[in-house]
């Protein structure tokens, strides 16, 4: 039986719906490259953007405890505010994604992906934590898609001896 021949309507729903998913994957990357630099003094506002007005975001499972549910914009910069006062929390931190699946309906889409997360605290400790994340994306009246549902749960945490960065340079061959 020959392949039916794709219509332009239907080339353009692929077309939307794959330029979704880089939004989409944009807008988490953008999300994490914000939560790596959380600091004293950080503008919150850059990561304020990425989320609907009505967004939720909440830990789950062994994070429900250490997170809990926040529901809207004022309680989410709340929570993040928290980050950018002094003494800052954080002397280094690096957020990694893998495993990244996303599908889209419409102006709606999910998200998974496995988070890695190596923290260097100013206490001079380090931690080594991985996330399953679960996020619900909504396009808002402007176009940009933007969270509406973060949801983090615990996969492990555990400390680790040394800081994370070392003062050495990089070994490179001579």
């Amino acid at each position: 039986m020959p392949t039916p021949t794709p219509t332009v309507e239907s080339l353009l729903a692929r077309l939307e719906a794959l330029e979704a998913e880089k939004a989409v994957g944009a807008c988490i990357t953008r999300y994490m490259a914000l939560c790596d630099d959380l600091d004293v003094g950080f503008d919150l506002n850059p990561l304020m953007d990425l989320f609907t007005e009505d967004a939720v975001w909440e830990g789950t499972g062994r994070y429900a405890t250490t997170f809990g549910r926040l529901e809207g914009l004022e309680a989410i910069r709340a929570m993040f505010a928290k980050y950018t006062v002094a003494p800052a929390h954080f002397g280094l931190n690096v957020h990694f994604l893998t495993s990244g699946e996303v599908t889209v309906e419409g102006a709606e889409a999910h998200g998974q992906w496995v988070l890695l997360q190596t923290s260097t605290f100013t206490s001079g400790a380090s931690q080594l934590s991985s996330a399953r994340l679960s996020v619900r994306f909504r396009r808002c009246g402007d176009g940009v898609w933007r969270m509406a549902h973060f949801q983090t749960r615990r996969l492990f945490s555990r400390p680790v001896a040394d800081p994370w960065d070392a003062a050495a340079d990089l070994p490179v061959p001579e």
